[in-house]
């Protein structure tokens, strides 16, 4: 578990390949300095590289995979895809300067992932926004126009390459008040709410339901979380932001109570059908 803000963060590929590697050396029973010490590595080298803060070269990687004993060829090939995309440049790299770095390591796990769930309890996750929601939203935090403009484009171009791409699929859980709680005004509340409905019913990518005010024993205190769901034997991980950073969970039993968590709000929360309903409900009610 890591607390990101605006310090260098791994990205996905490197975070998820540290991770699997520390996790097959534990269940070796092997201690970093005694990896080191039989393959010849600096203790700092192999830390920064279960850490995700080394990219690890092919034939250092092999050599690990062979001390690990790690001989299924789906495992072995699914790490070799891992260590080979985060040696790729970034197609968010034009953003760089303006995204922090947290916000980097999620569109990283974006890109990656194919499958998110999200829980919005706060407001809409940013793969959902409309381009004016997300401006009403952005022009809230700190930075100049300019800034604004920028992160405005990067949040549409992470929708535009999702949307694109093969074999993804979102979850999403919507609390009723982030669609109370009005960003901007009633036109872009109108819009948005509109955009959801037509993202429900048009598109099979996306799994829309509502979380009613009502409803008894629904576990919102699970908060504003995201779980990315990878291809292959590669962990799964949950994300929850705050204000000001991110909070990135890898251990296995807390992503799974997260996942527990979740799978209750989504049993319990509003069918497709009922949730498009109460979308109009509420934009009739409150934004016309």
């Amino acid at each position: 578990m890591r607390y990101l803000q605006n310090e260098a963060a791994p990205s996905a590929p490197q975070m998820l390949l540290g991770h699997a590697l520390r996790d097959r050396r534990e269940a070796c029973g092997l201690r970093q300095q005694d990896v080191a010490r039989r393959l010849g590595f600096s203790p700092s080298k192999l830390s920064r590289t279960e850490s995700g803060h080394h990219a690890i070269k092919e034939e250092d990687l092999s050599r690990l995979l062979n001390l690990y004993e790690i001989a299924s060829p789906q495992e072995q090939q699914a790490l070799l895809d891992l260590a080979w995309v985060a040696n790729q440049p970034t197609w968010w790299h034009p953003w760089s300067a303006v995204a922090q770095q947290y916000v980097q390591t999620v569109v990283s796990f974006e890109d990656l992932a194919v499958r998110i769930r999200s829980f919005d309890v706060l407001y809409l996750h940013g793969l959902l926004q409309t381009k004016a929601y997300a401006q009403a939203l952005i022009e809230r935090g700190r930075g100049t126009r300019t800034t604004h403009i920028q992160l405005v484009d990067l949040r549409r171009e992470r929708h535009t390459r999702f949307t694109a791409a093969k074999n993804k699929k979102m979850v999403c859980v919507i609390h009723e008040g982030v669609l109370r709680h009005p960003v901007g005004t009633p036109q872009i509340m109108a819009e948005q709410i509109n955009h959801l409905i037509t993202l429900s019913k048009d598109d099979d990518r996306f799994l829309i339901r509502l979380a009613e005010f009502d409803r008894f024993n629904l576990p919102i205190e699970l908060g504003a979380t995201t779980i990315f769901d990878f291809a292959g034997r590669v962990p799964k991980i949950a994300y929850a932001e705050s204000l000001d950073g991110g909070l990135f969970i890898q251990d296995e039993s807390l992503v799974d109570d997260r996942e527990k968590a979740f799978d209750v709000l989504r049993a319990n929360s509003l069918e497709p059908e009922a949730t498009r309903l109460k979308l109009q409900q509420i934009a009739s009610e409150y934004y016309t």
